[in-house]
């Protein structure tokens, strides 16, 4: 079990301790956006719609984390989240209907490395 310190250590990595929870709760929203652009991205039907619902969600919750961060590491993950997502919108008002969505999961995998405790 972590001692109060370690936690909160931990929890100030994004930001204020009063937006710790918000930090993480982002962060779970964001992996669950990607796994739907994943999800979307594979689907054989190759829906659109729904790639551009989840880089929407996934943009709202960048929204959130930009507002709440003093950490450089969450600042960095977030900007990067933010250009793969612009990438992918972009590939996809091009047409192309199966993005590379790498750079997406790199950076959320980072988001949620630097807010997740533990």
């Amino acid at each position: 079990m972590a001692t109060a310190a370690t936690l909160t250590t931990v929890l100030s990595g994004c930001g204020a301790l009063d937006t710790a929870m918000d930090c993480v709760k982002t962060a779970d929203a964001i992996a669950t956006s990607v796994q739907n652009l994943q999800q979307a991205v594979s689907n054989a039907s190759n829906d659109v719609t729904q790639i551009e619902e989840s880089l929407n969600s996934i943009s709202t919750e960048l929204g959130n984390l930009k507002n709440t961060t003093d950490n450089a590491d969450l600042s960095k993950a977030v900007d990067d989240l933010t250009k793969g997502v612009d990438s992918v919108r972009a590939a996809v008002k091009n047409g192309d209907t199966t993005p590379d969505i790498t750079p997406i999961t790199d950076a959320a995998g980072e988001v949620a490395k630097v807010c997740t405790p533990g």
